[in-house]
């Protein structure tokens, strides 16, 4: 494991690095203990603090775990697809936020992923995944839910859609896409959209599961992210106007 000193990046940053390239290689397994604080700023040539913020950075993206006593010290972590998960919606949040990634973007990406996930949805779609659509799609229609509540029903929809396929690695990739990108997609357009169309919408899509037609599926997403689009430029259009 090496860092280069001259290198414009944080020592801590390239040491963190260093040692999630040995993780994810293989070259550290699975609950195996990392040299000590002190072994690791020898080897490294830094302060113990600076190799301290390079574990917090290793910890933060759940790479590693520390435990105190006298067999503590820190180790390779398993990381489970609930924790991925969890930081997938985090860093696409982040992104979203930070302007990183357009609203046009953002929608092309999140109807993409969604619509790649329909043929398996539609084989695999479970009792279980068509009732939580079913009970989102009624949530919805009812006349005096919250724009925040229709938001969060809307995600619980289309996670039941991405989970139909029956894939954790799937679910996985589209955590950012529906769960960061679906809030805010909502945020710029529910002053503008219609309630009535999109849970049409919804409905079409959860028959088109429940017959097991991946097409019909696809073609209402396809709806559905046009609409979107087209909902989000108006938006954005209004405001540009209205600050000129």
């Amino acid at each position: 494991m090496k860092i280069d000193p001259d290198n414009k990046a944080g020592l801590s940053e390239q040491i963190a690095e260093a040692i999630r390239e040995e993780i994810v290689a293989g070259r550290l397994i699975v609950d195996a203990r990392l040299p000590s604080e002190a072994e690791l700023a020898d080897h490294f040539a830094v302060s113990r603090p600076t190799v301290r913020e390079a574990l917090k950075r290793l910890a933060a993206q759940a790479l590693i775990r520390t435990q105190r006593g006298a067999f503590g010290g820190a180790f390779v972590n398993r990381l489970s697809y609930t924790e991925a998960y969890g930081q997938q919606i985090t860093t696409s949040t982040l992104l979203l936020s930070m302007n990183e990634v357009s609203f046009d973007v953002a929608c092309e990406a999140r109807y993409a992923l969604e619509r790649a996930c329909t043929p398996l949805a539609a084989l695999r779609r479970t009792p279980d995944t068509l009732a939580t659509m079913r009970a989102e799609i009624h949530r919805q229609a009812q006349p005096g839910l919250t724009d925040e509540a229709f938001c969060a029903s809307d995600v619980a929809f289309h996670r039941a859609l991405v989970d139909s396929a029956g894939n954790p690695v799937l679910s996985y990739q589209l955590a950012g896409a529906v769960e960061a990108m679906q809030p805010l997609m909502n945020m710029i357009t529910f002053t503008a959209r219609s309630r009535g169309a999109i849970v049409g919408l919804h409905a079409r899509i959860a028959d088109a599961l429940e017959r097991q037609s991946a097409e019909a599926a696809e073609a209402a997403l396809s709806e559905l992210e046009a609409y979107t689009l087209t909902l989000g430029r108006d938006v954005m259009a209004a405001r540009a106007r209205a600050k000129a």
